[in-house]
């Protein structure tokens, strides 16, 4: 499910400063700081893969997010996706964490299943 199936233009989304600070400047961050809930007013293409929201803040400027900075409220004004997000926190901690013991053993060798935790673990910091 994408963010067009959850918000719509005219809905009010909440910021998260902490994932977007670094790319904004100092009068949108004062603007977030002063009330972090916006109103949607349109969707952008952001680079191939995602879609962008592009929201008007409380002091009447408009700035573009990408779907991950912002929190969507439900009905009730509940945020709601916590549980993808808890999810995907908990597959980033599991790979973070894992480690791999050096082998050296011929039948440690050739296990597939040492090869693929050696690959996840040498690749996690790419991505």
């Amino acid at each position: 499910m994408t963010i067009l199936d959850k918000v719509q233009i005219g809905n009010s989304v909440q910021v998260n400063l902490e994932l977007s600070k670094d790319r904004l400047t100092k009068e949108t961050i004062e603007a977030i700081k002063i009330s972090s809930e916006c109103t949607v007013s349109d969707f952008k293409i952001t680079d191939g893969k995602g879609i962008g929201v592009i929201l008007k803040l409380s002091n009447g400027k408009e700035e573009w997010f990408f779907e991950n900075e912002i929190e969507i409220f439900d009905m009730n004004g509940n945020i709601i996706e916590r549980k993808e997000k808890e999810q995907q926190n908990l597959i980033i901690d599991v790979v973070q964490n894992m480690n791999y013991k050096h082998k050296n053993k011929p039948n440690e060798l050739i296990n597939p299943i040492n090869f693929v935790i050696w690959l996840i673990v040498s690749l996690k910091d790419i991505f």
